[in-house]
């Protein structure tokens, strides 16, 4: 009789800590994304260029927007090899 109390306190126990913690993950999941950072600002992004006359490379993690000018190097733009997500 008492171990069947016990395993009964216990498994409500468990169920209730099982429960909160489910709640807890959604909640953390249901936060919107922060909006975008003003203009002017840093963004990530993660862009590689290569000079068509010398064969140079570069590869860009940070822009104040996010599709920004390519660099230039011998004189000419540089092109966009990939754009990775």
């Amino acid at each position: 009789m008492f171990g069947t109390v016990i395993s009964i306190v216990v498994a409500v126990i468990a169920g209730y800590v099982i429960l909160r913690l489910g709640f807890s993950i959604f909640r953390l999941l249901a936060t919107p994304l922060p909006e975008p950072p003003p203009a002017g600002e840093l963004r990530k992004v993660k862009l590689n260029f290569r000079c068509s006359t010398c064969g140079s490379e570069v590869r860009m993690t940070v822009a104040t927007d996010e599709h920004p000018d390519p660099p230039r190097h011998c004189m000419t733009e540089m092109d966009l090899l990939r754009q990775e997500e």
